[in-house]
């Protein structure tokens, strides 16, 4: 029987995407008009702590950003957004990292922690 959207909820009190695209591409403006707010994610580290946006300010304006490093919107708290390093002509080691990522989240045990979608 398959589950429905509520047992998916309940089941998976957050649901895991990780966006993909060059950098500076508009990814996170992208994903305020999703969430429907114009506020800045909350930023977290891999480990669940609260990061400074002001220390990481410089680098996201520049479309740098740490692949493992958690966004989440007060709007919607229920999606938890990963934002790959950006894309670029023959960026062979952002490339490298995203597929990493990618591989390790796929293989986790803990299905809190595995990527439910790639956008």
């Amino acid at each position: 029987m398959p589950l429905s959207a509520q047992d998916v909820r309940e089941r998976f009190k957050r649901f895991r995407i990780l966006v993909v695209g060059r950098a500076n591409a508009g990814k996170t403006t992208l994903l305020q008009k999703v969430c429907n707010t114009t506020e800045k994610p909350l930023i977290f580290d891999g480990k669940g702590k609260k990061i400074d946006a002001d220390v990481v300010k410089s680098s996201v304006d520049r479309g740098y950003h740490d692949i493992n490093n958690e966004l989440v919107f007060q709007s919607n708290p229920g999606f938890v957004f990963h934002d790959s390093c950006g894309f670029e002509a023959g960026g062979v080691d952002e490339f490298k990292k995203m597929k990493e990522f990618v591989s390790e989240r796929a293989s986790t045990r803990r299905l809190n922690e595995r990527i439910h979608a790639i956008w």
